[in-house]
């Protein structure tokens, strides 16, 4: 009986310790330098409220939290492709993934700020 019990909370507990969903990334191909780029990525999320907490111009990679309620977090990374530039942005809130659609606001404005706006 005590080994029902024991195998019945261990099925349980397992239950709860799902893995981390990895977020799915938002990506838009620019027909700018990878550097303008970031630098307007940084300056964005800046402007949107965000804390730039980790940066890096050679690697092209940028990670921002917001500074107010609820706390997102959103990660960037600027790569050479061709003549331009891929961005790729992930965001979380907490250590959930949110939907890759609600980065679209985002890039929206960085084609913008690069000229690039349909």
């Amino acid at each position: 009986m005590r080994g029902l019990v024991i195998a019945l909370l261990l099925v349980v507990l397992s239950g709860c310790a799902t893995a981390q969903q990895a977020p799915e990334p938002r990506e838009l191909a620019l027909a700018a330098a990878p550097e303008a780029t970031l630098r307007e990525v940084v300056g964005l999320l800046m402007e949107e409220g965000y804390v730039i907490r980790h940066a890096d111009a050679g690697l092209g990679r940028v990670e921002a939290v917001l500074a107010r309620w609820p706390g997102y977090r959103v990660r960037a990374t600027v790569t050479s492709e061709g003549q331009g530039a891929r961005a790729s942005l992930t965001a979380t809130r907490g250590d959930r993934p949110l939907p890759p659609h609600l980065l679209d606001p985002l890039l929206a404005e960085l084609q913008r700020r690069l000229g690039l706006a349909p």
